[in-house]
């Protein structure tokens, strides 16, 4: 089921964001017009922990799909939430519609994602990126503690694998004997 026309730059902003920011849900729907960075690439949320308005990063794309969204539909006032309804009387869009544009983008991808499950890609991606450090990831996702992130830890079964099996192929090297013990003793007592 495709959105309707008008939708589409608003349905790609919003899921690009919640990808490339690692916004909570209702973090995410809660930005103001004033709360958007576009020369620092990034945007401003009430952080669920702390309640303080904290930046997050915001990806190219998903701030090109945001100013497409912006020049279709109107650059929202300092004051007022970015995502709207499209339909009907002007409101804000709430977490149950910001759920059904994902709904629509899983209908057309064949997947069954949930809003919080793009937080949990995001913060796989970043764990995952050897370029970024844990203490950084943590200030992106603004996890106060490490053991939020255990889940993230954990190496991935198909790598863990891999690298056994690359292991089993490597050739064996040549054994060695630790410095000061004979070699006819060695293999006196195990055999040679």
């Amino acid at each position: 089921m495709q959105p309707p026309k008008e939708e589409v730059s608003r349905d790609r902003a919003l899921v690009s964001l919640y990808l490339s920011s690692g916004a909570r849900a209702s973090e995410l729907l809660g930005i103001h017009g004033d709360q958007v960075d576009w020369a620092g690439q990034r945007v401003w949320v009430v952080s669920k922990g702390s309640r303080t308005l904290e930046p997050v990063p915001a990806s190219p794309e998903s701030l090109q799909h945001l100013a497409a969204y912006f020049h279709e539909h109107g650059t929202p006032a300092p004051g007022e939430l970015i995502w709207r309804a499209l339909h009907g009387k002007p409101r804000p869009l709430n977490y149950h519609a910001a759920r059904r544009i994902l709904q629509r983008a899983n209908a057309i991808l064949g997947t069954d994602w949930s809003l919080h499950d793009l937080r949990h890609t995001t913060i796989d991606r970043m764990v995952s990126d050897p370029n970024l450090t844990l203490p950084e990831v943590m200030a992106v996702t603004r996890h106060r503690r490490v053991s939020s992130l255990a889940p993230y830890l954990r190496p991935r079964i198909d790598e863990v694998f891999e690298k056994v099996q690359e292991h089993f192929a490597a050739p064996r090297p040549e054994p060695t004997l630790t410095p000061g013990y004979d070699a006819d003793d060695f293999s006196v007592v195990f055999g040679g």
